[in-house]
């Protein structure tokens, strides 16, 4: 029997998120979340499509991953799709930050492991829950391959111009510091895809890639390589996102140590988790800003703030089309992608408005259907297409894990 499944494990600090896909055709087997691990009100989600199955959901204490896990393995069980299936070919991991080293998805060995330990100063929220993930899965199938997919190794091919910060050289390679890149699984499938809906080879297509969620950032993708991307060393630089900043000048840190008396700590806390939206105007739900807009009395405090937080957001996403446009120098589309660019129609109707010199336009009948299909939403013959593509993180990590271990399990 050959092995044709993969399971998608993306480890939080304190959540688990997983898939199991058929790679035969992509399809999904089974799919299922465990949030607030190590809390007495732990909760798993499992819904087993193969099956057919209700969905089924479990309340009750589960204190770390290892038990998360040991659970998921249980509910897979039910449905007939356990771990210790003959037809499990690998479980693919997301990391996010793979430094320079990691430019593919890769088998995870102990160097592996401790090379991902060594990035945790340059992803401390993220890396470590990766690692955890990793270890647990390894445990419980030391026989199967366990595969890292890096959220940084899409845009490792960005050239130095584009990667370095104007910063003394040697401080920066001591310590690791230059722009690296997020959501690359997101702006690798996305950008493909797009090629796809254009009917065209990702070798011959230049196409600004959009990911907008709570998380945001914006990517050049030249002939199907990243040549720029709006995240840095951190997943802070960039656009306005749901908690997070985005650009600033890098003195307002200071300042706000010098004058404002906070701590490294504190700032961090602000400009992480309190800024962006929720920091503009109390809500970082597009939906819930859009509704503040809509529905609020003209010249009304809180409307006002709502209509404020949403130019900042859309001004700061208009500079990234521009500078993306004059990187790449000529451009097939322009795509939206994520929670708030699959679904926030005003949007992408306000980002590409008043860029028609750049043969960039929306139409408002296509922009206003709701679809979870692949779309162009730019007039027929328009010189640029604007296109909105769902993403889908989780094929692409099993299609990278397969392409690596499946043919030695066919």
């Amino acid at each position: 029997m050959s092995a044709t499944r993969v399971l998608v494990l993306n480890s939080g600090s304190s959540s688990v998120k997983y898939q199991l896909l058929d790679m035969r055709d992509g399809s999904r087997l089974a799919v299922g979340l465990v949030e607030r691990i190590g809390e007495e009100t732990s909760r798993l989600k499992h819904s087993p499509l193969a099956a057919g199955g209700d969905s089924r959901e479990t309340t009750g204490p589960i204190a770390d991953h290892e038990a998360a896990l040991k659970a998921v393995a249980e509910e897979l069980s039910r449905d007939g799709l356990g771990l210790d299936s003959p037809e499990l070919a690998a479980i693919g991991h997301r990391v996010v930050h793979g430094g320079q080293r990691f430019t593919q998805p890769t088998v995870v060995d102990d160097s592996v492991l401790d090379e991902i330990e060594r990035l945790i100063p340059v992803a401390p929220l993220h890396n470590p829950a990766n690692l955890t993930g990793i270890r647990t899965a390894r445990a419980l199938r030391p026989d199967l391959p366990q595969v890292a997919v890096f959220d940084t190794a899409f845009h490792t091919t960005m050239p130095e111009a584009a990667a370095r910060y104007a910063i003394d050289v040697e401080t920066a390679d001591r310590h690791r510091i230059r722009r690296y890149g997020f959501h690359g699984t997101s702006h690798a499938y996305v950008s493909r895809e797009t090629a796809r809906l254009l009917g065209r080879d990702p070798g011959d297509v230049n196409v600004i890639v959009l990911h907008l969620g709570n998380g945001a950032s914006a990517s050049a993708v030249e002939k199907g390589r990243c040549v720029d991307t709006s995240m840095g060393l951190t997943p802070l630089e960039g656009l306005v996102m749901g908690t997070r900043s985005g650009d600033v000048d890098p003195a307002v840190i200071f300042h706000l140590t010098r004058v404002g008396g906070m701590s490294t700590d504190e700032i961090d806390t602000l400009l992480n988790k309190k800024s962006g939206l929720v920091g503009l105007c109390g809500d970082n739900d597009m939906r819930e800003i859009r509704r503040r807009i809509d529905e609020g009395a003209e010249g009304t405090e809180d409307a006002a703030q709502a209509q404020l937080a949403f130019d900042i957001y859309i001004h700061r996403l208009k500079k990234y089309i521009g500078a993306y446009y004059a990187v790449l120098g000529r451009v097939d589309a322009v795509v939206f992608t994520a929670g708030v660019g699959e679904n926030a129609v005003p949007v992408r109707e306000a980002a590409i408005a008043g860029l028609e010199s750049l043969g960039l336009a929306v139409d408002a009948e296509l922009n206003a259907v709701r679809s979870g299909e692949p779309r162009l939403i730019s007039p027929e013959g328009a010189r640029v297409a604007v296109a909105v593509v769902p993403t889908d993180e989780e094929l692409e990590i099993a299609d990278q894990t397969y392409a690596l271990v499946g043919d030695a399990n066919a």
